[in-house]
């Protein structure tokens, strides 16, 4: 029945074009998407062109450089906005599924997402960002069972990683590609955010979650057509977030979203479960997983380590498929080894990254997806990528300086695709996969 529910949603969003760009990484090209939705509305179609060291050297840097960009950061109460000190973002919790269980838990994780010391005096010990037991922030078992066919799909992504470095279009770490997210205090004040089509009998529940959401005056959703925007309120256990968000003269609207109460005990991905009356299609993804998930945040690098699964894009993700904890998918690839959206990929954990001399970041990165994993979260179109916290609150660029990697920086000094392209991909274990289709 429920595939047949799904048929029946289809609303055509078609176009799906880039994101605004970071010149200081990569421009984006529109590409757009002819593809017709069965779902809500989807995912943009992101098509970064090349632009790393040699690229550099022969091209001027001053173009673009007044550009819109994403964040992750705090905003308590009516306090004036600006980045403190914000903690890891994990991801998804292992519940009982219609897709079935996480076959590759194990019995104990690490808590992410706790609240920095800025928090509300009076609100306490705040909870957390989904469930320590989440896909996203509990450790892998070492004996989590791999899928009979990641040789192949392994193989056919580390070649792919090669073949987009030799291009100089990738792999990335976007840091732009990141929902807005705002962090509020109790006092927070509420607005009504006014869902496109509303009185549609699958949009009326998640309009009733809309009618009420804690923004700051001065929030702002993410650059690009997807306009992406989180709200999480620690003191009532709420999330929202927002796919197509603008602020008009009437208010706040969005095309698409979700949202989530008791998040903290919450699956991190979209249940009927998340909210009275959601459907698992939920959500500012194609995944139905938090867009807020398996961010790399400045926190993560300046305490050393990422202690939770990180989110990977893929170009084309396996097309009519995907596996737990995806809910659904925009996969167009047609490669019978294409990986789908949900698959959850980890470094065999029998590797010694002591012997492969990395980057400081790229080490960071190689230990997460070890221990944690990495989950395919969304598609690009162009070229692999990982999600990185945007730093504009600060004011200034940790990452670039003068059109170029900042040396003292997060990267080190180094482009993002040099630091991925270090990366020990060939070692990556496709965990076994638990397919489902519209």
């Amino acid at each position: 029945m429920f595939p047949a529910v799904l048929a029946a949603l289809a609303i055509g969003f078609a176009a799906r074009v880039s994101r605004a760009s970071d010149t200081s990484v990569h421009r984006l090209s529109s590409k757009p998407n002819s593809r017709l939705s069965a779902m809500p509305p989807r995912r943009r179609s992101k098509a970064p062109a090349a632009h790393r060291r040699k690229a550099a050297k022969r091209r001027s840097h001053q173009a673009n450089k007044a550009r819109t960009r994403t964040t992750i950061h705090r905003h308590v109460g009516t306090t004036k906005p600006g980045r403190t000190q914000v903690a890891s973002r994990g991801g998804a919790a292992v519940t009982t599924h219609s897709t079935g269980a996480n076959p590759a838990a194990t019995t104990s994780g690490t808590l992410l997402g706790q609240a920095g010391a800025n928090e509300t005096a009076n609100s306490g010990t705040p909870p957390e960002l989904f469930a320590p037991t989440s896909v996203w922030n509990q450790p892998l078992s070492s004996t989590a069972v791999i899928d009979p066919k990641s040789g192949a799909m392994v193989s056919d992504l580390a070649t792919q990683a090669a073949a987009e470095y030799q291009q100089n279009i990738g792999p990335n770490i976007e840091t732009t590609g990141t929902t807005t997210m705002y962090e509020v205090g109790a006092n927070q004040p509420t607005v009504s955010v006014q869902l496109s089509d509303p009185t549609l009998w699958w949009r009326v529940a998640l309009q009733s979650a809309f009618d009420a959401v804690p923004i700051p005056a001065n929030a702002q959703p993410a650059a690009g057509s997807d306009a992406e925007m989180t709200v999480w309120q620690p003191s009532t256990d709420k999330l929202w977030e927002f796919f197509q968000m603008q602020k008009e003269a009437d208010g706040w609207h969005a095309a698409w979203g979700g949202a989530i109460q008791t998040v903290s005990q919450g699956p991190g991905y979209y249940t009927t479960n998340s909210w009275p009356g959601a459907l698992s299609v939920w959500g500012a993804t194609a995944t139905s997983l938090p867009a807020a998930a398996g961010v790399i945040t400045l926190q993560d690098i300046e305490q050393g380590h990422i202690n939770h699964a990180l989110a990977l894009e893929l170009p084309y993700p396996r097309a009519g498929t995907w596996t737990w904890p995806a809910q659904r998918s925009d996969g167009t690839g047609t490669d019978p080894n294409a990986i789908p959206e949900g698959a959850q990929l980890r470094l065999n954990p029998n590797l010694n990254l002591a012997t492969l001399h990395l980057p400081p970041l790229t080490m960071m990165i190689a230990q997460a997806v070890q221990r944690y994993g990495m989950i395919v979260r969304d598609q690009t179109h162009h070229a692999i990528g990982l999600y990185a916290e945007n730093p504009i609150p600060l004011g200034s660029n940790p990452y670039y300086t003068s059109g170029r990697p900042n040396p003292t920086g997060p990267f080190g000094g180094q482009w993002p695709d040099t630091l991925l392209h270090s990366f020990p991909w060939s070692s990556l274990e496709v965990i076994k996969m638990n397919l489902h289709s519209p």
